[in-house]
């Protein structure tokens, strides 16, 4: 089973919320499943997605993540792909 561990650095987190919901089904399409979101501060947020299809993920971390990173305020991300041991 893969999964995927994620941490926005943010601007603010209400603004990263509202986009984050907004972009679920581009997310879902390109095989990342919303498995939880945590909140640490206002500035911090992690989200461990189920990976459904990892060629489709990889490439939409690699481009159009960028796009909701710039509406969402995204200040940095970290990408883990992880597997159950």
């Amino acid at each position: 089973m893969s999964q995927m561990i994620a941490h926005y650095k943010l601007a603010d987190y209400a603004r990263f919320r509202t986009q984050f919901d907004a972009d679920a089904e581009d997310r879902s399409n390109n095989g990342l499943s919303l498995l939880q979101l945590w909140r640490e501060t206002d500035a911090d947020a992690w989200a461990l997605y189920q990976i459904g299809d990892a060629v489709k993920a990889k490439a939409y971390l690699d481009g159009a993540a960028g796009v909701f990173n710039s509406q969402a305020g995204v200040l940095a991300a970290e990408f883990h792909f992880v597997e159950t041991a």
